[in-house]
C-alpha cells in the first residue's frame, strides 16, 4: 500500500477476488513498516529495505523459497545449477510507494513473478510544477492545519473532483452523503487510533518514498528479467499526488524488446490516485485480464521446457493453482 496507508485500503479487491473468488485467488496483504500493526522503528526507511520485509514476509508464509532469491541476498550459497528452473507463483500488486517497493522486489526475484502491476506510481519523483508550488506542497504536509482542512487537501489530491461529489454508491447498510464523506470517515478512523498512524512512521515513509529512485537502466533491466507482456502501468490523468507524467516516463524506461514490444499502459483520464476506490470495477477487471495472460505464458514456458529439455521446465501450475494462482498485493 502506499504512503501511511493501511493495508485495509486493499478491502475492495480482497473482497471482489479472495472472497467472491477465493477458489481462484489466494491474497497476501499487509503493512508496510512505520504503519498499522507492523512495526514503527526508528531509522531511514527505504523502498530497498521494504522490499526486503517483503521478501521475508513471503518466505515466511511459504510463497517464496530460499532459491528463488537474487544470488546476492542467499545467507549461504547458491546450490550448484539444476536444469529446472526458479518457478514463477507471485502476482504483485503495488500501488504508489507500494508500487516502487514492487519495483524493487521485482528486481530481487524477477524470475518468481508471475505478473506485475505498477499502480498509480513512479520510477522517481519529479517535479511536474514550478519550483515554488512544489517547495509550498512539501511544506504544507508537516504544516499543522485544522483536520477539516487536512481532510479537503488530501481528497483533492488523491481522488477526481467528480467522483468525490457523487453519492457514496459502496453502502449496505449505511450509506455515506458521498464518496468523498466515506473517504474521510475512512481516513478519521485510521488517524483516531495513535498505535497505527504515528508521526514518526508517517515521517519515515515520506523518506523512503521521496528517495525512491530507479534509472533507465535498471528498470529495462526489470523488464528483461520479469518479460514485458507480464507488467502492466495504471495511472489516473488527473492524478494529483504522482502525476501522470510519471506513468509515461516509467513505460519508456521499462523500455521494448528486440521484437519493440513494450509494457502495457492504461490511463484514466479523468480519475485520480486512488483507482482501487475510483475505478474498483475496472481494474478488478484489468488485473483478472493480466493474470490470466501471466498463467497462459507460464504454462506456454512449460511447454518449450518440456521440448527443450526432456520435460524439465519452470513449473507454470502449483499449490492446487488453476486459472490463477496464489497473487501478492503490496501494502
Amino acid at each position: 500500500m502506499g504512503l501511511a496507508a493501511l493495508k485495509t485500503g486493499w478491502q475492495r479487491q480482497t473482497y471482489d477476488l479472495g472472497h467472491l473468488q477465493a477458489s481462484k485467488y489466494s491474497i497476501l496483504i499487509f503493512d508496510n513498516r512505520g504503519i498499522g500493526e507492523s512495526d514503527v522503528p526508528l531509522l531511514r526507511y527505504s523502498t530497498s529495505e521494504m522490499a526486503l520485509d517483503t521478501l521475508e514476509l513471503l518466505q515466511h508464509v511459504g510463497w517464496i523459497s530460499e532459491q528463488q532469491k537474487s544470488p546476492s541476498l542467499l545467507e549461504s550459497p547458491p546450490a550448484p545449477p539444476s536444469s529446472s528452473k526458479p518457478k514463477r507463483n507471485l502476482h504483485i500488486l503495488g500501488i504508489s510507494m507500494g508500487g516502487m517497493i514492487a519495483q524493487e522486489l521485482a528486481l530481487l526475484i524477477p524470475s518468481s513473478i508471475t505478473t506485475l502491476c505498477l499502480l498509480s506510481t513512479a520510477p522517481r519523483l519529479i517535479n511536474t510544477t514550478t519550483f515554488l508550488a512544489n517547495a509550498r506542497q512539501r511544506i504544507n504536509m508537516f504544516i499543522p492545519r485544522p483536520i477539516d482542512t487536512q481532510l479537503t487537501d488530501i481528497k483533492l489530491r488523491l481522488l477526481s473532483t467528480p467522483w468525490i461529489n457523487e453519492p457514496d454508491a459502496e453502502g449496505t447498510t449505511f450509506h455515506f452523503p458521498t464518496n468523498g464523506d466515506r473517504f474521510a470517515a475512512q481516513e478519521l478512523s485510521k488517524r483516531a487510533n495513535p498505535k497505527s498512524f504515528t508521526r514518526k512512521g508517517f515521517l519515515c515513509q515520506i523518506l523512503a518514498a521521496g528517495w525512491h529512485s530507479k534509472n533507465k537502466s535498471q528498470l529495462t533491466r526489470l523488464a528483461d528479467q520479469v518479460g514485458r507482456r507480464r507488467i502492466m502501468v495504471v495511472h489516473g490523468g488527473v492524478d494529483g499526488m504522482i502525476t501522470v507524467h510519471h506513468a509515461h516516463v516509467l513505460v519508456e524506461e521499462l523500455g521494448t524488446d528486440e521484437e519493440g514490444n513494450g509494457v502495457e499502459k492504461v490511463i484514466f483520464e479523468n480519475k485520480g490516485h486512488i483507482l482501487l476506490m475510483e475505478v474498483r470495477g475496472e481494474l478488478g477487471m484489468l488485473l483478472e485480464r493480466l493474470v490470466d495472460r501471466g498463467e497462459k505464458m507460464n504454462v506456454e514456458e512449460v511447454g518449450e521446457g518440456e521440448e527443450g529439455d526432456q520435460g524439465v521446465g519452470r513449473q507454470g501450475k502449483g499449490q492446487g493453482w488453476g486459472r490463477q494462482g496464489k497473487g501478492q498485493e503490496e501494502t
